[in-house]
């Protein structure tokens, strides 16, 4: 696909009133610093400096192997539950290293959310699927839990389909509800970032276009890092790209420049489908 197709597709994104926030007046979530990511004795991300702005989407793009989800899995800490792996730099949020002595991991990973590729709903039903965060933290309020269920609900595009059987098996919505109830789920901690993992492979064009309208309305409130394998998608929802190879971050920038004018001839190869 030309430089010229992408330009044609966040034109159209800008004329639906979906135009990136001013980059340079938006102060930073996450600053990575120089990092390096091992498992065991093999090296995984070599010496990463990015900056993920607040209230954007920043998408993560590469092929397969590249470091994407590891990059992406860093960002709470979910990597520490691997045997053997082991960084060096630092990866910031709101000024504060995440792995300094005095971090809470527990408050880390309520304010940094995560969704992962597959939809994995809980063999519950769909009231406590979205609650289930709350419930843990010793919530017991049920108008409170409630008010929780109905607010992630919404601003997870799923209330309407879903207010009349919040006891049902979450295990009877669609692929593209579930995704969605998944996103809902993870909103019920009250997360400041969201994490996602291709969280539209497995859906098909209409459920995945909800889902990137979604994502657009969901960064109003939160910051949202996307790892994605799909070019055109990367180039619609995001204001952020990073494009990973090897390990490597090659190139990282305002999406429309880093599609339409990169600074690296291997990210214009990419791109255009010329290698990956």
């Amino acid at each position: 696909m030309s430089t010229l197709t992408y330009q044609a597709i966040i034109s159209e994104r800008n004329d639906q009133g979906r135009t990136p926030p001013d980059l340079k007046a938006t102060r930073p979530k996450f600053a990575v610093r120089n990092l390096n990511f091992w498992y065991g004795k093999s090296q995984a991300l070599h010496n990463i400096n990015m900056t993920i702005p607040e209230n954007t989407v920043c998408a993560l793009i590469g092929p397969s192997g590249c470091g994407k989800s590891t990059f992406l899995r860093i960002l709470n800490r979910m990597n520490d539950l691997i045997e053997g792996t082991r960084h060096s730099g630092q990866i910031e949020l709101d000024g504060k290293d995440i792995y300094d002595s005095s971090s809470n991991l527990v408050s880390l990973r309520r304010r940094v959310g995560m969704v992962f590729q597959k939809s994995n709903p809980f063999p519950k039903s769909i009231f406590e699927n979205v609650v289930y965060g709350p419930r843990v933290a010793g919530l017991r309020n049920k108008a409170r839990l409630y008010e929780i269920a109905e607010r992630c609900l919404r601003n997870g595009a799923l209330w309407d389909e879903v207010k009349d059987r919040l006891n049902e098996s979450a295990l009877a919505l669609s692929g593209g509800q579930q995704q969605r109830l998944c996103i809902a789920r993870a909103l019920a901690t009250d997360p400041e970032i969201l994490l996602m993992d291709e969280p539209c492979s497995a859906l098909d064009p209409a459920s995945t276009a909800r889902i990137e309208d979604l994502i657009f309305e969901l960064k109003r409130q939160y910051t949202i890092v996307i790892v994605t394998h799909n070019m055109q998608q990367a180039a619609r929802v995001s204001d952020v790209t990073g494009f990973f190879f090897q390990g490597q971050l090659i190139e990282s920038g305002p999406t429309e420049q880093l599609y339409t004018r990169p600074a690296n001839k291997q990210t214009e190869d990419y791109i255009t489908g010329r290698f990956g």
